[in-house]
């Protein structure tokens, strides 16, 4: 565990890792606020060089001193050593969630959602969420980072984000999708609302599960409650609200030519997100 003053660390990181800094400060320079969100600048961020801070100044800093701390510790840096501080039953297995395990041993089990059944396994580590499923032999799970590597340079959309999003206004997951159709469920925080938009390439079919949604389409208003629907046409300028005090959630349906985040053209929005491609 590291305790230093921030002007301390930033001295020796000058001293001996001067390309941390400047790269750190460039991506300050260049940052963006958003509400309440400073976002550096990504392209000099990523150029700051991949090193722990053990090696980047622990290892070569006069100034350290070393203090034993009876406390108990674990890192927890991989998921073996996650298994190894779990909970088990009499056969070693770690179980969350879903899971129907038979003949099992000494495994790490966790679903999400789905169900996960294991029969005849030991030592294995499986996880499904809703971005992706992992399975991996227990004493191999700390080469993880070398997946993530491929799935940056593979170019797989899980590499960069999450299926559930998060907004100002609330979140959406998307659920399903397919060549010209994504499937998503929306939540709107109350008395929250979405900017007002339009699309060049995709339309939208919007169905209310729970709560009430006030709906903008082309300076008309209406509002839908569960069970409602309702149809956003290609280029029509629409907004959708949340006015109850209960969250909101929809069902979204868009189909289209092209269904990237990027085709949002904004009108108005509450949280100055005018130039900003995100919902």
């Amino acid at each position: 565990m590291f305790l230093f003053k921030a002007s301390s660390i930033i001295s020796e990181l000058e001293k001996f890792s001067p390309e941390i800094i400047n790269y750190c400060k460039i991506a300050i320079d260049k940052d963006i606020e958003d509400l309440d969100f400073l976002r550096l600048e990504a392209e000099s961020f990523k150029k700051c060089p991949k090193i722990s801070l053990d090696i980047a100044v622990m290892e070569k800093t006069k100034l350290g001193t070393v203090l034993p701390l009876n406390a108990g510790w674990s890192d927890i840096g991989s998921w073996k050593s996650l298994w190894d501080i779990s909970q088990k039953n009499n056969d070693g297995n770690y179980i969350n969630g879903r899971v129907i395990a038979e003949k099992t041993k000494n495994c790490y089990l966790k679903s999400e959602q789905r169900l996960i059944v294991g029969i005849g396994i030991e030592d294995l580590i499986v996880v499904d969420t809703n971005d992706a499923l992992l399975v991996a032999n227990r004493y191999q799970s700390q080469n993880i980072g070398n997946i993530i590597k491929s799935l940056s340079s593979a170019a797989f959309p899980e590499g960069k984000m999450h299926r559930k999003i998060y907004r100002p206004w609330g979140n959406y997951t998307t659920i399903v999708e397919g060549n010209r159709w994504l499937v998503k469920l929306i939540e709107v925080k109350p008395n929250a609302s979405l900017s007002l938009q339009m699309h060049h390439h995709r339309a939208e079919h919007w169905v209310v599960v729970n709560g009430t949604a006030l709906i903008e389409k082309n300076g008309e208003k209406q509002l839908l409650s569960e069970n409602e629907s309702t149809f956003i046409p290609l280029g029509c300028k629409h907004r959708l609200s949340n006015p109850g005090r209960m969250k909101l959630e929809l069902i979204e349906v868009q189909s289209g030519t092209y269904l990237d985040e990027e085709d949002i053209i904004r009108f108005e929005d509450s949280y100055g997100r005018i130039n900003n491609v995100s919902s």
